[in-house]
């Protein structure tokens, strides 16, 4: 079975990583450097069903279909992860830790199985990594203490093709 793990850590109160993470409005701005997904009815409440939509491409319908699996606020978010019709779900946790610098964020995905997991775990790792890498740090620069993205911001969403 294949895996993504990635540890980040960002100088930035848990409050505002979490913010950041979990707020439908803010998600658009740190997943485009990826393809810009946008949260459909995500609330970080157990039980609560979503989708991550982003623009469809060859061998893909640009649909993450998933479920809330568990939350503890600033701290833990558990949901399910099914991006093709008929498989098997996989499992992606975030996890924050306050550090004296900031927070510590976790992200981790299980339940790639077989050679077609594999590649998949290898194609979004990369692509998650860029997203928690580049995208993440340059929303949190753009939010203020509680938070909110800044009136003033300089970030724009990726615009559907």
């Amino acid at each position: 079975m294949s895996e993504i793990h990635i540890v980040r850590d960002y100088p930035h109160s848990p409050v505002k990583v979490w913010r950041a993470m979990t707020d439908p409005d803010l998600i658009p701005y740190w997943t485009s450097t990826g393809k810009g997904a946008r949260a459909v009815g995500f609330r970080p409440v157990t039980g609560n069903r979503f989708q991550f939509a982003a623009r469809p491409m060859p061998g893909w319908r640009g649909i993450v279909d998933c479920e809330v699996l568990e939350v503890r606020e600033r701290e833990l978010l558990r949901y399910t992860w099914v991006g093709a019709e008929g498989e098997t779900p996989s499992h992606v946790r975030y996890q924050l830790e306050p550090t004296p610098e900031g927070t510590r964020f976790t992200y981790h995905h299980t339940g790639f199985t077989g050679i077609g997991g594999f590649a998949m775990a290898k194609m979004l790792g990369s692509i998650r990594t860029r997203m928690l890498t580049v995208g993440v740090p340059a929303l949190l620069a753009e939010l203020d203490e509680t938070g909110a993205l800044r009136p003033d911001t300089t970030l724009r969403l990726a615009q559907p093709r």
